[in-house]
């Protein structure tokens, strides 16, 4: 269990399984950069049923919690505040301590992948298409209902995550087609593609990637290049990748928890991308 510092401000990700995770390059990497002297960002692996005794064991000196899976949405029940983002698709990924002692909960993997599309120089599309149905995809849902003008296909493998994504189409106001995934050759031809799967589940159709791609963003970073980005590039595409979103939404997080911005988006990239090298 965490140890209170002596000084400075603590921060953390909680998740099950946690050792992979790139969060505290990223947070450490800010706080060096902001000068953040006596800031400490940990990882503990925490599981859905120890969560709230963890919680509530943290004192004055934690100034936030990034969270991953499986405690996006297991956190909502222990916080007295969840901001509009988070509470569209039932999960957060931070949470922050304020001075008055009340957790808030937001969602920053949303506006995050937004601002990766955008520093890509995508801003808005009139349809887009999305390979997966699980959580990421439901975050996915949500950031192309703020970018997307027209139809979103989502191409899944069960009836069960069909009618989930229909349920969440339905919720945030998104034009959502339903594709089994038999099909799934056809979304590589869509404005753009968002790739939410495990790792290897989309390398079976990178031989289908067309001549002239479009906008790729692939969610995962490890491994990377995924044979769909891959092949994607090497077609002339552009690819939007897991670590893009990653530390975009690791931005949002730092000025949160901080208070100070702009957090050193620049820094904490070069950060990821030596930490990922050297695995």
């Amino acid at each position: 269990m965490p140890v209170p510092a002596t000084d400075g401000r603590r921060a953390a990700v909680l998740g099950s399984p946690i050792a992979h995770s790139l969060s505290p390059v990223l947070h450490r990497a800010a706080y060096a950069a902001l000068g953040l002297e006596g800031w400490t960002y940990d990882r503990f692996e925490v599981d859905e049923a120890a969560l709230p005794g963890f919680v509530e064991k943290l004192g004055s000196e934690w100034a936030g919690l990034s969270l991953t899976m499986p405690l996006k949405r297991a956190v909502i029940p222990l916080l007295d505040e969840v901001s509009d983002t988070a509470a569209s698709v039932d999960a957060v990924n931070t949470v922050v301590f304020t001075e008055d002692g009340r957790r808030t909960g937001d969602n920053t993997d949303i506006p995050g992948m937004v601002a990766a599309l955008r520093e890509h120089g995508v801003e808005k599309v009139e349809s887009a298409a999305i390979l997966g149905a699980g959580a990421t995809a439901s975050s996915a849902l949500a950031a192309l209902a703020r970018i997307c003008t027209g139809e979103v296909a989502v191409y899944v493998r069960s009836e069960a995550r069909a009618a989930e994504m229909r349920e969440w189409a339905e919720r945030l106001d998104v034009d959502v087609r339903v594709v089994d995934w038999a099909r799934a050759e056809e979304a590589l031809r869509a404005p753009l593609v968002v790739a939410t799967t495990p790792a290897g589940t989309t390398d079976a159709l990178a031989a289908a990637v067309p001549e002239m791609p479009t906008t790729l963003f692939d969610v995962l970073y490890e491994p990377w290049p995924t044979a769909l980005a891959a092949r994607w590039s090497a077609h002339g595409g552009a690819v939007v990748s897991g670590l893009d979103l990653l530390v975009h939404q690791a931005v949002l997080q730092v000025e949160q928890m901080t208070g100070r911005g702009p957090a050193p988006l620049a820094a904490m990239r070069t950060a990821g991308e030596r930490a990922l090298a050297e695995r």
